[in-house]
């Protein structure tokens, strides 16, 4: 996660450094190092960030899943653990999801898959 990504995504769920530290369990000092790069973002945290920003957008969403908008086959579905779990809006939070076809072993490796998914942006567009 970028630092801008970070402050944007707060202003937008119009939550103060002090609050936003208080949800994600981190001090303050950890937020203001996040936002201003000094401190990259840990994979908890950005996990958590991105879950509020999903939460939060929930009621503009379309609720297309993501096995309708990437049309993916039966087979596909029924080994995939957003299909097992009926969350296709939540596929990028979950690990073990099949959108190239093998489950990625990494946050980083199936954010870099996710990031350029339509599921995904969606979630991203924060000043909508």
């Amino acid at each position: 996660m970028q630092k801008k990504e970070l402050a944007e995504i707060r202003r937008h769920l119009g939550k103060t450094q002090a609050q936003m530290a208080q949800l994600l369990g981190v001090s303050v000092k950890a937020i203001q190092s996040f936002e201003q790069g000094w401190r990259k973002t840990p994979v908890h945290v950005e996990r958590q960030v991105l879950l509020l920003l999903a939460l939060k957008s929930r009621s503009r969403d379309n609720g297309k899943p993501c096995w309708l908008t990437r049309e993916c086959s039966e087979e596909k579905r029924e080994n995939c653990p957003a299909w097992q779990f009926d969350a296709g809006n939540l596929c990028w939070f979950i690990n073990g999801t099949t959108c190239c076809g093998t489950p990625q072993k990494s946050w980083k490796k199936k954010m870099q898959i996710c990031q350029q998914c339509e599921v995904y942006r969606s979630l991203l567009s924060v000043g909508d």
